[in-house]
């Protein structure tokens, strides 16, 4: 095969022509542009490379008819969810736009020189953070803007000075060429050099990318089988490399006896309407609900997942991967079924949603075969007979993007001992809602341990996302004018740094 051809989920019809798949020597001058050119994207004035981030969401925004039509034609997730996305993609360029010119991320840090200083005098040292060099991200299936080729981690890479080579998802391949080609003009026309940005398409295409010596950092949001073998390949490298991969979460959410008898239903209602929003596809999913047992909501929650219906999953490949976990969750024993996995039969890529429930103490007895992740509309509740029932079960769990509470008024001693614990496994903690939907803000943090990243210590989704593509630079004694103007005496950026461990803006 040497195209990757797109298709429509409704009907499973081919959508578009055929992509052709990057050569070797395609991707070998791809990458040797961009290393030319990392150099000069680093070196360029952080309001340039802010101009360049704000054209971008400006040309996405101009060409949303298209763009929004093409991504429903591929992906069946419906106009309004891809308009919404799509302002969430340019949203995130501006952001990143905005701290860019402010400058703080670049953490320029100066500590002047002190003759005086114990145990021995202390040399004028200044610091700031600067981009590492080409960066590969590769494609999210699910979310074919946001977290695709000119999604949040292109974004941060570009705001960070790096230039980007996108991996395309083989899931809407047209929408990543019409994207691409967006991107890329828009970047040109604000005056950023050839080599800035690029998009590649092909799985043996995706595995060069990580293995190039070009190639200086990697993100990677998608499957756990996949991520894993990209990161083996990044890190046995002969010069081995960050992969910042999403790899999958099971996002459990506790609810205590107190929150059942004060607001069961409408726990009920948030907990399907958020484990089958999307079809199931979000990485932020509530696969795991954490119930008293005898909470008796086993009819109600049957009710509400039979009045729910979902659209097609987006590749075949996903299909078949959720039919047959969803019947091997199912046949563990001791698993009952609150609404059994059936396979619907049809054009395109229908399925149907899926709640199994279990005990803790069965939940012990195999947890491997239980704690995994089932993507699309399936989820497993999970009874508790006891606080060190509760307790057992949420330490098994593997390491989450989210977790969460509902607890009642009076359950406060009981809510803050849940609160640290699952803190303990996840990267964000909710209280009194539901994790499908995820803030692009300074204070977000979407990671988590593993198997839900690679690197807990850092976010995909947020401000901080642009720490990823950086690395710290000292000078020591270096003259005034041979320093970056973010470190210089009169600080002509008007940035904020730390001097002499001090927050300021003012000059030297």
């Amino acid at each position: 095969m040497t195209t990757v051809q797109g298709y429509d989920p409704r009907t499973s019809a081919p959508i578009g022509p055929p992509v052709p798949m990057t050569p070797a020597q395609e991707l070998e001058a791809i990458c040797a542009a961009a290393k030319a050119a990392a150099p000069l994207v680093d070196a360029l004035p952080y309001s340039t490379r802010a101009e360049a981030l704000r054209a971008v969401a400006a040309a996405l925004r101009d060409a949303e008819a298209d763009i929004v039509a093409l991504a429903d034609a591929e992906t069946a997730l419906g106009v309004p969810r891809l308009s919404s996305e799509l302002v969430r993609t340019c949203v995130q360029l501006e952001m990143f736009a905005d701290v860019v010119a402010e400058g703080s991320v670049f953490e320029a840090v100066v500590d002047l020189p002190d003759a005086a200083a114990k145990p021995a005098p202390r040399p004028d040292l200044r610091r700031i953070l600067v981009g590492l060099g080409p960066v590969g991200v590769f494609s999210a299936s699910n979310f074919p803007l946001a977290f695709s080729v000119a999604g949040g981690d292109t974004a941060s890479a570009l705001a960070a000075g790096c230039p980007v080579i996108v991996k395309a998802h083989s899931a809407h391949p047209g929408l990543s060429v019409l994207c691409g080609r967006i991107v890329a003009g828009a970047l040109k026309d604000a005056g950023l050099p050839d080599g800035t940005f690029a998009v590649i398409h092909g799985t043996d295409a995706g595995r060069a990318l990580v293995r190039h010596p070009s190639v200086t950092a990697v993100g990677f949001t998608g499957s756990l089988q996949g991520g894993r073998a990209l990161f083996d390949i990044a890190v046995s490298r002969p010069d081995p490399i960050p992969f910042y991969g999403e790899l999958g979460s099971l996002n459990p959410v506790v609810v205590t006896p107190g929150a059942v008898a004060e607001s069961g239903a409408e726990i009920v209602a948030g907990f399907v309407a958020s484990y089958t929003l999307g079809a199931g596809q979000f990485c932020t999913k509530p696969g795991l609900l954490l119930l008293p047992a005898g909470h008796g909501l086993d009819a109600a929650l049957a009710g509400a997942v039979s009045d729910t219906t979902v659209g097609p999953l987006l590749t075949g490949r996903i299909q078949e991967a959720y039919d047959d976990t969803a019947q091997r969750l199912a046949a563990v024993p001791e698993v009952r079924s609150i609404v059994p996995p059936v396979p619907v039969d049809g054009h395109g890529h229908v399925v149907a949603p899926t709640l199994l429930a279990v005990p803790v103490p069965a939940l012990l007895a195999d947890p491997d075969a239980l704690l995994t992740e089932c993507f699309g509309p399936a989820a497993l509740v999970i009874e508790y007979s006891t606080m060190d029932e509760l307790h057992a079960a949420l330490d098994a769990m593997p390491g989450s993007l989210t977790a969460g509470l509902h607890a009642a008024a009076g359950e406060t001693e009981l809510a803050g001992a849940i609160v640290a614990r699952i803190a303990r496994r996840a990267g964000r903690v909710i209280y009194g809602g539901w994790p499908t939907g995820v803030a692009v803000t300074w204070a977000m943090h979407h990671g988590g341990p593993w198997p839900a990243t690679t690197g807990p210590l850092h976010t995909s989704v947020g401000v901080t996302a642009i720490r990823r593509w950086q690395r710290p630079v000292a000078y020591q004694n270096v003259p005034d004018p041979l320093l970056p103007e973010a470190l210089r005496n009169g600080n002509p950026l008007r940035i904020p740094r730390r001097v002499n461990g001090r927050l300021t803006a003012d000059p030297i």
